[in-house]
């Protein structure tokens, strides 16, 4: 199983995205669910998990990261359309069966 995530959290569908790294998505998300991390997410209302990837190295992880932060939102938008057409909110799956794999 991996052990990092990159993630996308939104506030609604077409909404305002955010993109993370993490070591325990399920952590990682209640976090920003219930306020506790400030900044963009809380300000914006942004708690729906949308999108993940999973990998075994965090030098992968946060080099994906990277690379998607300076995408178009154009090109995140595909991404997310390609994996859940929907948008939505993936949380309650990982967080009462654990984290899927990617």
């Amino acid at each position: 199983m991996a052990e990092y995530y990159v993630y996308f959290l939104a506030s609604r569908p077409g909404g305002a995205i955010y993109v993370g790294v993490t070591n325990d998505l399920v952590r990682r998300v209640y976090e920003h669910r219930i306020g506790a991390v400030k900044g963009h997410t809380k300000r914006f209302n942004i708690k729906q998990l949308i999108y993940f990837e999973a990998y075994g190295d965090i030098r992968d992880a946060l080099q994906r990261e990277h690379n998607i932060k300076h995408w178009p939102r154009v090109w995140k938008t595909r991404l997310i359309v390609e994996q859940n057409p929907s948008w939505l909110d993936l949380y309650e799956e990982i967080a009462g069966a654990g984290v899927l794999p990617s």
